[in-house]
C-alpha cells in the first residue's frame, strides 16, 4: 500500500504543481495588462513593476490554490481511470476510499498550510504590493499609519484619528480631528460618530465640537449633523486603511472585538473573518469532489473532460462563496452562514458523490 500511496500522491502533486503554476502565470498576465496603463502613465521603473508583481504572488497562490487542488484531483483520478488503473486497483481489493486517501491527506495538509500562509505571509506581502502601487508608483502620500487598531492621519488642516474607514461605503467611523494652531497648540477638536462622503463633501453625524479660545475655558457644542470642510477625499485614506486582505485571521478577530466593544457595526469584518477560515478548508472538500467526480465512471473522458469539469465546479464555488459573503456583509443572512454556505453545499455534494460510487 505504501507504494500505491506514493504513486497516487506523486501524480497528484505533479499535476498540482503544473496547474498552480499555470494559474499564477495567467493571473499575473491578466493583472499586468490591467495595470500597464497605470504603470506607464506614472513612469514606473522596471524594478517597481517587477517587485509589485512579485509581492502579489502569495496572494495569487492563496486565492487559486483551492481551485488548483480541485483540478489536480480531477486530472489525477481521471487519468488513472482512463488508463484502467482504478479498475486494476479495485480488482486487487482496494476500495476507492483507500485509493483517494493520499490525495485527501495532502489536501488536509494544504488546508492547514493555506491558513498559516494566509495568516503570516500573504498580509505582509499584499500590504507591500499595495504600498508600491499607491505610494511609490502613483505618488500618493502616506501621511497616516494604522496602529493599535486605529488610524492616525496627518491632514492638511490638522491631525485625524479614526477607528476605521469603510472603503466600499466611503464612510469613516469614530473620527476625531485635532485642529492645530502653528502646529503646536490645539485650537479646536471635533469628535463625531461617523462621517460619510456624499456629493463631494464630508457629512459628519453626532458631533461634539470643542473650541479652545485663548485665555478662556473650552467651549463645547453638540451638533446632530454638519458638513465639515475636510480637504481630503476617500482616495487619500485608502493608502493607510488596512483591508481584510492585509490582515490575518487573529489580527482581524482583534479588530472585530475592538469595533464591537466600542459599539460600531463590524458585520462586514465578521463575515470576512469567518470567510478566511472557510476558504482555508475548502481545498479538502474540492479534492474529495474531484476524486469522486472523476471515477464515477470507468469510461471517463480523460484530461479534457476533467479540466472542463474543474472550471465549471471552480467557478460555481467562487460564485456561491462570493454571493454568500455579499449577503452576509449586507446583513441579509448571519455572518457564519454567509461564510460557510458554499462549503456546506459543496461538502454535501462531496458526500453525495462518494455515496453513489461503487467502491
Amino acid at each position: 500500500m505504501k507504494i500505491l500511496d506514493r504513486y497516487v500522491a506523486r501524480e497528484f502533486l505533479r499535476f498540482l504543481g503544473l496547474v498552480l503554476a499555470t494559474f499564477v502565470v495567467l493571473y499575473l498576465l491578466i493583472d499586468f495588462f490591467e495595470k500597464i496603463r497605470m504603470f506607464m502613465s506614472n513612469a514606473a521603473t522596471v524594478r517597481q513593476v517587477v517587485t509589485h508583481f512579485l509581492y502579489t504572488i502569495p496572494m495569487i497562490v492563496t486565492q487559486t490554490l483551492p481551485a488548483a487542488v480541485l483540478l489536480a484531483s480531477l486530472i489525477t483520478f481521471g487519468t488513472l481511470s482512463r488508463h484502467g488503473e482504478i479498475t486494476a486497483m479495485k480488482a486487487g481489493g482496494i476500495s476507492l476510499y483507500r485509493i483517494a486517501a493520499p490525495v485527501v491527506a495532502i489536501a488536509a495538509a494544504i488546508c492547514g498550510l493555506l491558513f498559516l500562509f494566509s495568516e503570516y505571509v500573504t498580509p505582509k506581502t499584499y500590504e507591500r504590493a499595495e504600498y508600491i502601487r499607491l505610494v511609490e508608483v502613483q505618488k500618493k502620500e502616506s501621511l497616516g499609519t494604522f496602529k493599535q487598531n486605529a488610524i492616525w492621519y496627518r491632514g492638511k488642516d490638522g491631525i485625524y484619528n479614526f477607528k476605521f474607514f469603510d472603503v466600499q461605503r466611503n464612510e469613516i467611523q469614530g473620527i476625531t480631528i485635532h485642529y492645530l494652531k502653528d502646529m503646536s497648540e490645539i485650537s479646536m477638536r471635533i469628535d463625531a460618530e461617523r462621517a460619510e462622503w456624499k456629493d463631494g463633501k464630508w457629512i459628519f453625524h453626532n458631533l461634539l465640537i470643542t473650541r479652545f479660545p485663548k485665555d478662556d475655558f473650552p467651549q463645547l457644542e453638540r451638533v446632530r449633523q454638519q458638513v465639515v470642510a475636510m480637504p481630503e477625499t476617500p482616495a487619500d485614506f485608502q493608502v493607510v486603511q488596512k483591508n481584510t486582505e492585509e490582515m490575518g485571521f487573529f489580527e482581524l478577530r482583534e479588530f472585530v472585538r475592538k469595533l464591537q466593544s466600542e459599539g460600531y457595526d463590524a458585520t462586514r469584518y465578521v463575515v470576512d473573518m469567518h470567510g478566511k477560515v472557510a476558504f482555508s478548508l475548502v481545498s479538502l472538500i474540492l479534492a474529495v469532489i474531484g476524486a469522486a467526480f472523476s471515477v464515477r465512471s470507468e469510461r471517463s473522458g480523460g484530461v479534457v473532460q476533467s479540466i472542463g469539469a474543474g472550471i465549471v465546479l471552480g467557478f460555481s464555488y467562487w460564485i456561491i462563496f462570493a454571493f454568500g459573503l455579499s449577503l452576509g456583509r449586507s446583513g441579509t443572512i448571519p455572518p457564519l452562514l454567509a461564510a460557510w454556505s458554499a462549503n456546506l453545499l459543496f461538502g454535501a455534494g462531496a458526500v453525495f458523490l462518494f455515496k453513489r460510487l461503487r467502491t
